[in-house]
């Protein structure tokens, strides 16, 4: 066997990235990888000139400047702007919520008009401390939104009710009295030019690397330990203790994805369908990530739907509730004592549940934290 420094289980953002840090020192790197394919969940290809997002729609958007710079190395990115609609029982609003939302809901006008529509109807929550995400979000924005935008989407993609999630959950959601349908506050936003692939593909192309894609970890656990003196672990840090001290929660995803024989289906990249009754919660229109590209009389779109994640299944993100959090604490005890020359990282590893760029700051700080 080649003599390897280290071994990189998992080929995504996380472990593409320690790999290229650690060849560019010197180091000498094997990548596995379960799938047929690296890159993760930020895996694109192209179908009818038109980058799909195969694992949902990814969009890089970040503050930190350093970050933006780091992945601008790998690809130019567009000014791709996420702005979703929601479709609720066939009507349509504009997310984040701002002032075509509060237009559209109450016939309001002016930023004025839209706070006193909001501040009478959190009025339900005046003087309470909210105790679950439902109470978060009356608290927040008031009834009206919660029920026809926040509700039915929310409990779909948890796999709970709202008034058993905890209130954090929701504090990921702008709230703006502008007409200005830009869903994130981040200074730097974008897709890059032809897909994130070629990212993933570009940090992993060195002499220094070697990748195998179809391999599982667990079929060779004992001996990949045994041979390699440090290994980076992105998969589930439960798994990797064989559940010794219990099972983490996460959440799946289903695609659906098809062709359809038409230019333009929807109109935009992502339409969320927040009723209760649609079983997707959002449907994907991949031509509208990079503008005027792909065949002009096709499109692809992708029907997302949660799912509840059992042993064997695709785990996507974790449920960063209270006793998960203790549970991942106890585990992260155990790697500090047991497993001292593995590195776990991304978001089934560190149990976060990251955006793209907090994926690539965490696996820096690993980077740096192990060449000091």
């Amino acid at each position: 066997m080649t003599k390897y420094d280290y071994l990189v289980v998992g080929a995504g953002l996380f472990g593409a990235t320690f790999a290229y840090e650690a060849a560019k020192r010197g180091e000498k790197v094997k990548v596995i990888e379960k799938r047929d394919h690296i890159a993760g969940n930020i895996y694109t290809k192209e179908v009818d000139g038109i980058q799909v997002h195969q694992y949902g729609a990814h969009i890089f958007h970040t503050s930190n400047k350093e970050i933006w710079n780091y992945i601008n190395q790998f690809a130019e990115f567009n000014r791709y702007t996420n702005s979703p609609v929601a479709n609720y029982k066939g009507q349509m609003y504009n997310l984040p919520f701002n002032m075509n939302t509060f237009s559209e809901m109450w016939g309001v006008r002016t930023p004025a008009e839209a706070l006193a529509k909001i501040n009478e109807q959190r009025q339900e929550m005046a003087g309470k401390e909210p105790k679950n995400l439902e109470e978060q979000a009356i608290s927040l924005i008031g009834r009206d939104i919660y029920e026809k935008l926040i509700k039915g989407y929310t409990e779909k993609q948890w796999g709970q009710k709202a008034t058993e999630l905890p209130a954090f959950i929701i504090r990921r959601l702008p709230v703006r009295l502008t007409y200005d349908n830009n869903y994130f506050n981040d200074l730097y936003q974008g897709i890059p030019i032809g897909g994130y692939t070629q990212i993933v593909e570009k940090m992993l192309d060195s002499e220094l690397i070697d990748v195998e894609t179809g391999v599982d970890f667990f079929d060779q656990k004992d001996d990949y330990l045994a041979n390699y003196p440090k290994v980076v672990f992105t998969g589930m840090i439960d798994q990797f203790f064989d559940y010794q001290l219990g099972e983490l929660q996460y959440r799946s995803l289903r695609f659906e994805t098809e062709e359809k024989n038409v230019g333009n289906y929807q109109g935009n990249a992502v339409i969320n369908y927040t009723d209760a009754e649609t079983p997707y919660t959002r449907i994907i229109e991949h031509k509208h990530f990079e503008f005027g590209k792909g065949d002009k009389d096709k499109t692809i779109i992708t029907r997302e739907y949660p799912a509840d994640w059992h042993r064997g299944d695709e785990p996507y993100y974790p449920v960063n509730n209270q006793q998960n959090n203790e549970l991942y604490k106890k585990y992260a005890q155990l790697a500090a004592e047991k497993a001292n020359n593995v590195i776990f990282g991304g978001r089934l590893g560190q149990y976060r549940y990251y955006n793209m760029d907090q994926v690539l700051h965490a696996a820096l700080v690993a980077v740096n934290k192990e060449f000091k």
